[in-house]
């Protein structure tokens, strides 16, 4: 006799988070202020690329980081591990 059970995917979005499982309401919240255009600026790339803000932000900052000297990314990484540490 077949098996004739209908799986259901729950309901609502995926978590979204960057890792597998995350999700984005878990992350804490980051408030700035910023020039109109950079914000009309930032809308338009999460519109043109289909990314949530919050992405896009996160690559902007991975591109900083890659373009800064070594020595300048080895202290930002060793201080953004122990402020992760104390957090």
């Amino acid at each position: 006799m077949p098996d004739n059970r209908v799986t259901r995917r729950r309901a609502g979005r995926p978590p979204a988070g960057a890792k597998e499982g995350e999700k984005v309401k878990d992350y804490p919240q980051l408030s700035i202020r910023v020039p109109m255009e950079m914000k009309a600026r930032l809308n338009a790339l999460s519109a043109v690329t289909g990314l949530a803000q919050w992405r896009v932000i996160v690559e902007a900052i991975d591109c900083f980081l890659h373009d800064l000297p070594p020595n300048d990314r080895e202290l930002v990484d060793g201080l953004s591990q122990r402020l992760m540490r104390a957090g």
